[in-house]
């Protein structure tokens, strides 16, 4: 008898999928495959049913919180992500305000407003797949290719030293989103999480070894004053990202 698959069995039968013949035996026949199938198939029409259960304007936060208790997982439409073969997330805010307007949109593939709202970028994640293609999204110096781009909508007028956040300071929910959404692609692109592939813009220059052009984010965390310096703020994102998968 194999107690992980009976393991498998006891749970199947307990979200309603019964095993009628042979019940929690441990054995993987048919029966169990069948049952394995259904689930999977209902679970794939659930995540697509879950898309519209949310009105206009759900925050990230609040949508993955709900699809987390449905057992679908994500707070990335699945349509913003298709097939591509991407190496890295390279993380940004965009020094602007706290909601994305069209300039933002034209060079992110994915902004998070300062409720934590997602907002789809013009270009396709599919023309940022290495080389690059014409209207790709031109988030990062150099280090375009093979690279999704996702900013936050804040830190307008923002100071680095002395630090000052500006009238447009990073939240709690657009980080919170932040790793929610990393995690997401991650398992989409199948991109470990590392200090190379999961990055904020403040380390790509360090990590990457691409020369860019004195940019802060993230070095600085306006809900959080205690992290501070691109490390410690890219480690924070990474392990938070890392919890989520």
């Amino acid at each position: 008898m194999n107690k992980t698959v009976q393991s498998l069995q006891r749970r199947l039968i307990a979200l309603g999928y019964p095993l009628p013949k042979f019940g929690a035996d441990g054995d993987p026949g048919g029966e169990t495959i069948a049952a394995v199938g259904k689930a999977l198939d209902e679970l794939q029409t659930l995540r697509a049913l879950s898309e519209p259960l949310f009105p206009a304007g759900t925050s990230s936060s609040t949508v993955a919180t709900a699809r987390q208790a449905l057992g679908v997982g994500g707070v990335i439409p699945s349509d913003w992500m298709p097939a591509a073969k991407m190496e890295r997330i390279i993380c940004h805010w965009t020094a602007g305000a706290n909601k994305a307007s069209e300039f933002d949109r034209g060079h992110y593939h994915i902004l998070i407003e300062d409720d934590g709202k997602l907002i789809r970028g013009i270009p396709s994640i599919k023309l940022n797949e290495a080389p690059a293609k014409k209207g790709y999204a031109a988030h990062t110096l150099g280090a375009n290719s093979g690279s999704i781009g996702v900013s936050l909508c804040c830190m307008g007028g923002a100071n680095e030293a002395p630090f000052d956040p500006g009238k447009y300071p990073m939240t709690r929910a657009q980080w919170d989103a932040l790793t929610s959404v990393v995690a997401d692609l991650c398992r989409r692109y199948s991109i470990p999480v590392t200090d190379r592939t999961v990055l904020s813009h403040a380390e790509v220059q360090n990590n990457l070894g691409i020369q860019q052009r004195g940019k802060w984010d993230f070095t600085r965390l306006a809900f959080d004053p205690s992290v501070k310096g691109a490390k410690a703020c890219g480690d924070k994102l990474r392990a938070e990202a890392k919890a989520k998968l």
